[in-house]
């Protein structure tokens, strides 16, 4: 009679200490990017899809995709939406608190100390060079991230022809809100036909 509720006992506990496991390796990833990642915040998503979709295989590039989507949608700043909802994901309340805290903590930090020293800082030329040089090295890297998530999100030609309308959406300035709305009515619209189609091939029709 003890079995079953000692069984599911242990595989409770089991999965809990997983999750605070992965929640630790999230901090600690996500404290690492935080220090030493520049170019905000597609930056550090091509980082994620480095970490998390190629070396340990806990995402694929559409669920990394869909994050994204997601908290580019949303108020607030889109990494810390996109660090929520991974941390969320993959270990629930304890992983979406260690993905916010560990990218969030060292930036406050990091702007703490700069402010102090922020006069001299901003008359070095040494200092602005080097920010040249830093900014000119993340578009790569962004760009990289951009070659291999198309995979996910440009699967036909469909894809590619709604990525440049809103490729030229934005260049004309229209609002981001706009361009994302326009995607997810685009997105309704067209699997409704091919359900449509679909059922018409289905009944013989």
């Amino acid at each position: 009679t003890f079995t079953v509720p000692f069984a599911q006992s242990a595989y409770y506990n089991d999965e809990m200490m997983e999750k605070w496991k992965k929640s630790l390796q999230i901090l600690l990833f996500f404290c690492k990017i935080g220090c030493f990642t520049f170019g905000g915040g597609w930056s550090i998503v091509a980082q994620m899809q480095q970490e998390f979709v190629e070396k340990r295989g806990w995402i694929t590039e559409e669920e990394l995709l869909d994050f994204t989507s997601v908290a580019r949608s949303l108020p607030g700043i889109m990494i810390a939406n996109t660090s929520l909802i991974f941390g969320y994901h993959m270990a629930g309340v304890p992983g979406a608190l260690a993905a916010v805290v560990g990218i969030t903590i060292p930036s406050v930090v990091i702007i703490a100390l700069v402010t102090l020293v922020y006069d001299a800082f901003r008359s070095n030329p040494f200092v602005l060079r080097a920010l040249t040089g830093v900014r000119a090295a993340v578009i790569p890297i962004i760009l990289s991230a951009a070659l291999r998530l198309r995979k996910g999100a440009l699967k036909d030609w469909i894809g590619y022809a709604l990525a440049a309308v809103a490729a030229v959406l934005s260049i004309l300035g229209v609002n981001n809100i706009i361009i994302i709305l326009f995607g997810v009515a685009a997105g309704l619209l067209i699997s409704e036909a091919k359900e449509r189609a679909m059922r018409k091939e289905g009944s013989g029709q």
